[in-house]
């Protein structure tokens, strides 16, 4: 089963007049695995696509969607896959690719059949990101091993992390889907501090590995005019172009983090220091 929701673009100015609960409507994205079904959700930047995916005791295939208008889910889309629970198989036309806790598999455009399933005595948890693309380019598993590692952050800010590159232009060809994932390690708190916007591309953030009864607290909005947005294990959220992507949480944490616009230019930021922010 596949259920799936849409998303306006929302201009900064009417941001501004938002209270909480329209904050939320607008960017957060709360219930992404439920017990065999796929959980989409499609928005207007840049035509980005959010999911969950929780195969239980059968297998689930990524269905196309009325958004789409098109026969098959990738007919002129790419795919980014990262597992974020136990062992699962992924098949796509045909071929299995097994993934690990935090392995990622990059899926091209015009692929016709992509089917999800956990591994025996296992429970996956297969987050997706998905964009437009213009190309086809050839799929492509990103274990561990592969990733590009580089180590963030000091334990005086609170913020030392590892941020694994796992589908960006250094390990897969892409049109323009790039994802990684970031792990806290304990005692830091901070990510993506010092904040930055890009203005060539949006981003979605998906955080989990939070024990309960922890709770993340992201910010968002214009530098000079921040919002933020309480969040729990296992959440998403919307990032658009001209807003901040920064959080805290109440203990360290993993998240994922997904960007589509017209660069692969990974340091491609404008910074703005912890002191400028308003």
């Amino acid at each position: 089963m596949t259920n799936f929701s849409f998303r306006y673009a929302s201009n900064p100015t009417d941001v501004k007049k938002y209270g909480t609960d329209e904050l939320r409507e607008q960017f957060l994205i709360e219930n992404l695995f439920v017990e065999n079904e796929i959980q989409l959700t499609y928005s207007m930047y840049d035509r980005y696509i959010v999911g969950g995916i929780m195969p239980v005791d059968k297998e689930l295939k990524l269905e196309t969607i009325p958004y789409l208008k098109s026969e098959n889910f990738l007919d002129r889309r790419e795919l980014g896959i990262i597992n974020v629970g136990g062992s699962g198989t992924v098949t796509v036309d045909g071929v299995a690719y097994e993934l690990q806790k935090k392995e990622a598999l990059y899926v091209g455009q015009g692929c016709k059949e992509v089917v999800f399933f956990s591994s025996k005595g296992e429970q996956a948890l297969f987050y997706i990101n998905s964009a437009p693309a213009h190309t086809k380019f050839p799929n492509k598993k990103i274990g561990k091993n592969e990733a590009e590692v580089i180590q963030l952050g000091e334990e005086k800010t609170a913020n030392k992390r590892i941020l694994n590159k796992l589908i960006v232009n250094s390990i897969v060809e892409t049109c323009q889907l790039q994802m990684g994932l970031t792990e806290l390690l304990p005692g830091n708190v901070w990510n993506t501090m010092p904040a930055h916007t890009h203005n060539r591309r949006m981003e979605a953030y998906f955080y989990f590995d939070i024990e309960a009864p922890q709770t993340i607290c992201h910010f968002m909005g214009e530098p000079q005019n921040t919002r933020h947005i309480f969040m729990q294990n296992h959440q998403a959220v919307l990032s658009p172009e001209w807003s901040i992507h920064s959080g805290a949480g109440t203990s360290n944490y993993s998240f994922i983090w997904g960007m589509a616009g017209e660069n692969l230019d990974y340091g491609d930021m404008d910074i703005v220091a912890p002191n400028e922010l308003r």
